[in-house]
């Protein structure tokens, strides 16, 4: 039982530290010291890429951690909604809104065209999904790894 709460220490910190460290240190300094925004932007899609692989990966391990420690109460389990949920998100911008957002650069983007503002439209959900996923992955983190008291992971 202790490797598995140190295994889901570390797994967290590195998703949930690499998500605050990419997306609210790494792309805004790059945004703000690199003179062509498109370089910029390509580094950044591929820093959320990886990001999200990560994220997809290692959700899945504690997700399955989850369930394992929530047994036949997983309905209940706050732990297993909370990463089926940052699951979900990370899931919709990878699979969905990336692709989507390539899609549209690939085809060019002038200010002001119908392209630009259905990028800026999927930047911005985009955007607020991986938010929500950094504050409910900060939430598992202050709330410590799972096994302590089981009676805290029930709704």
């Amino acid at each position: 039982m202790r490797f598995a709460l140190i295994s889901e220490r570390i797994l967290l910190t590195l998703w949930v530290g690499g998500l605050w460290a990419i997306g609210y240190l790494a792309v805004p300094v790059l945004f703000n010291m690199l003179n062509d925004r498109q370089l910029a932007g390509e580094l950044a899609g591929k820093m959320f890429s990886i990001i999200s692989i990560i994220g997809l990966v290692f959700g899945v391990l504690l997700l399955i951690g989850a369930f394992y420690r929530a047994g036949d109460k997983w309905l209940r389990a706050w732990r297993v909604w909370m990463l089926v949920a940052m699951l979900v998100f990370v899931a919709v911008g990878f699979f969905v809104l990336q692709p989507m957002m390539q899609d549209l650069k690939a085809h060019g983007l002038v200010e002001g065209s119908v392209q630009a503002t259905n990028f800026g439209r999927l930047h911005g959900i985009s955007s607020i999904l991986y938010l929500a996923t950094s504050l409910l992955g900060l939430g598992l983190v202050i709330a410590g790894p799972g096994g302590r008291r089981p009676s805290r992971y029930t709704l």
